[in-house]
């Protein structure tokens, strides 16, 4: 099973959520049908892109060090948004 890193954002005030899951598609339904209270205020949010991972500690790891280390945050960020 595939685990994912994600970065979605806020359509209403511009600040992006990131959060891991083994389906992105579920999760973002799942932001979006006011079933996380992390974002419940943020409605709608669309996906921005996401990282794969072989495991969900990998996938928790990476989560936990893009919101611990705002050096870490903001080249997530930065890769995930240019196109």
């Amino acid at each position: 099973m595939r685990y994912y890193v994600y970065l979605i954002q806020s359509e209403k005030d511009g600040n992006y959520y990131i959060g891991q899951t083994d389906s992105v598609k579920k999760r973002l339904t799942e932001h979006n049908a006011d079933l996380v209270k992390a974002t419940r205020h943020r409605r709608p949010l669309k996906l921005i892109g996401y990282e794969v991972y072989n495991s969900r500690n990998e996938a928790r790891w990476r989560e936990f060090q893009l919101k611990k280390h705002g050096d870490k945050k903001k080249k997530f960020i930065e890769d995930l948004t240019k196109n």
